[in-house]
C-alpha cells in the first residue's frame, strides 16, 4: 500500500497468486522498482484528494496518532523503544516531490529479539529470516545483515507504514499526520474518527497546483535507493 501510495497509483487491481503479499526485504523499494520500471499511465479525470478539514486525534495505551488540516501530506512520527540501538527516533517528511522514493522506500520493517522469539514460541513467523526480511534488535545488538540503511531506519519505516495505512483512506490525503508510539491498528482508528466527525473532512477535485502536491509527482527513477546503501 505504501509503495502504491507513494508512487501516487490512485487505480490499479492487485492480483496474489499466493496467501499474502511476499514481505521481500522487509520494506516497498522492490515494489517501487516494480511500478516504475513498468511504467504509471496518467488518466484524464482529476485526481480526488481527501482533505483534512479539523483536528482529529485517538490515543490508546500511550499511543497517540493525530490528523492536522495541512495542504499536502506530512507525516511526523515519534518512536521511543527501550532497545539501546532503537532509543527516541522523531523524523517530520512532507511527502512531495518524489520524498517517499528518495527517504522512506527502501526502511524495512523491525522488531525486537524477544518479539521474534515469542512469536515463534507461537509458531509464528518461522520463514523470516533476520537481516533478509527485517531488522531485529537485541538491546545494543543490531541483527540486519547488510547493516542499517538509515542511523534512523525504524522510525522512517514507522512512516512508511502510516503511508500505507492512510492509503486505505480511498484516497490521497491533504494533511498532517503525527503519529507517537503509534501502530497499524491506532491509525486506522484514527481514519474511522476522521470521517466519523462532522465536518472533519471532505473530498476534492485537485487542480494542477493540488496534483502536484501529492505524493507520486516527481519522482525519478535514478533517485530509487539502491539495496546496497548501507551507513551501519
Amino acid at each position: 500500500m505504501a509503495a502504491l501510495a507513494g508512487c501516487g497509483i490512485h487505480n490499479a487491481l492487485v492480483e496474489l497468486d499466493g496467501p499474502e503479499v511476499p514481505i521481500l526485504d522487509g520494506s516497498s523499494a522492490q515494489f517501487v522498482r516494480g511500478i516504475m520500471g513498468q511504467g504509471i499511465h496518467r488518466l484524464g479525470t482529476p485526481v480526488s484528494a481527501i482533505e483534512v478539514l479539523k483536528p482529529v486525534t485517538v490515543t490508546k495505551d500511550g499511543a497517540t496518532a493525530t490528523l492536522l488540516p495541512c495542504d499536502r501530506l506530512m507525516i511526523e512520527f515519534h518512536i521511543d523503544f527501550d532497545e539501546q540501538a532503537i532509543g527516541r527516533q522523531s523524523r517530520v517528511l512532507d511527502l512531495r516531490n518524489g520524498a517517499f522514493v528518495r527517504e522512506l522506500c527502501d526502511s524495512r520493517t523491525f522488531c525486537r529479539r524477544v518479539d521474534v522469539e515469542t512469536m515463534q514460541a507461537n509458531g509464528l513467523a518461522l520463514g523470516g529470516v533476520p537481516g533478509e526480511n527485517a531488522v531485529v534488535f537485541d538491546g545494543a545488538r543490531i541483527e540486519s545483515g547488510e547493516g542499517l540503511r538509515h542511523s534512523d531506519e525504524p522510525v522512517r519505516h514507522k512512516m512508511l507504514d502510516a503511508l500505507g495505512d492512510l492509503a486505505l483512506a480511498g484516497g490521497p490525503l491533504l494533511g498532517r499526520y503525527v503519529g507517537d508510539r503509534a501502530g497499524h491498528a491506532l491509525t486506522n482508528t484514527l481514519l474511522r474518527e476522521l470521517f466519523a466527525t462532522p465536518g472533519a473532512v471532505r473530498r476534492v477535485d485537485c487542480d494542477m497546483a493540488m496534483t502536484a502536491r501529492l505524493p507520486g509527482q516527481g519522482l525519478v527513477w535514478s533517485e530509487i535507493p539502491s539495496n546496497s546503501r548501507r551507513v551501519a
